[in-house]
């Protein structure tokens, strides 16, 4: 637990940092969190600025895929985002949500949650709200959600296994997530494995791809499936701050992947539609108590 806390205070201390500094700067790192690179600048992150919804200045540049593009958001939806930042993917998502649905981003970096709320209220949303919190422990009742999406935050967790079981615990029955994360294929080298930034940069803190889709089908989702893959390269000048010229070599031809995948599972259960919902709510609500007169 000791450990765990130490990993989140690291990664809380690093996002509040970004969250202060231009996008520019995020972009043009390893996931928001080393020494600034050209040629690391958009090897992880998808390109949001075609997409509908989009806003520039809630975009920090520090996804590693498109979740929202795959999430089958409908209208009236509610949609949790998890580790939401400056509210990126939450206004995407509201977008296509629309005015009957609502949009709860969960971030646990006080910084991040006032940036989100600032840019909410510059675009005139009253059904996206930002509650502060861990993603492993969400303030949010059971059976809350339609759909939850993720950009690239689940590495970033020490115990992934907690965050899934909070997923399922938060969905409704019938509903889905589709998240964006990192995941490897073979073991890292033992000094980017453990170096603080690294951690922090979305590598150190991802697993196996085998162990991240067991973690999801030991939590008893249905019909996960990888929507999208991408291999991610770290380039030689960031490698040249942790390794030697021979350990690069040899990490190259290792065969160590570095993937950002996005996996869709959905919750087993019946899914309610909206109109229902509405009715049964109405109807409970018309309902008198037996011999109140209120009839």
């Amino acid at each position: 637990m000791e450990k765990e806390n130490k990993l989140k205070d690291l990664v809380k201390d690093r996002y509040t940092k970004i969250a202060e500094q231009e996008k520019t700067d995020n972009a043009a790192s390893c996931c928001g969190a080393t020494t600034p690179s050209n040629k690391v600048y958009n090897i992880m992150m998808d390109d949001y600025s075609k997409t509908s919804g989009y806003n520039a200045d809630a975009d920090l540049g520090l996804g590693c895929g498109l979740p929202t593009e795959f999430a089958k958001i409908k209208e009236g939806d509610t949609v949790i985002d998890l580790g939401s930042g400056a509210g990126n993917d939450c206004f995407v998502a509201r977008y296509e949500t629309g005015n009957s649905g609502k949009v709860i981003g969960i971030d646990f970096t006080p910084v991040m949650i006032n940036k989100a709320r600032e840019n909410a209220e510059k675009l005139g949303y009253n059904n996206v709200e930002f509650r502060e919190g861990d993603i492993d422990a969400m303030p949010v009742n059971n059976d809350v959600a339609d759909v939850i999406v993720s950009n690239c935050v689940l590495n970033l967790v020490p115990n992934k296994k907690k965050v899934i079981a909070e997923i399922f615990r938060t969905l409704k029955p019938g509903g889905h997530f589709s998240i964006s994360d990192i995941v490897l294929t073979g073991e890292l080298p033992k000094a980017l494995r453990e170096d603080a930034e690294m951690y922090a940069g979305c590598v150190a803190g991802a697993i196996q791809k085998s162990d991240y889709l067991e973690l999801i089908e030991e939590q008893n989702f249905e019909n996960i499936t990888i929507q999208k893959e991408k291999p991610i390269a770290i380039p030689k000048d960031i490698l040249e701050k942790y390794l030697s010229e021979k350990e690069i070599a040899a990490f190259n031809k290792n065969g160590v992947g570095i993937f950002s995948i996005t996996v869709y599972a959905e919750k087993p259960g019946k899914k309610q539609d909206h109109k229902t919902s509405e009715i049964i709510e109405k109807s409970s609500s018309n309902t008198c108590a037996p011999n109140t007169g209120c009839c």
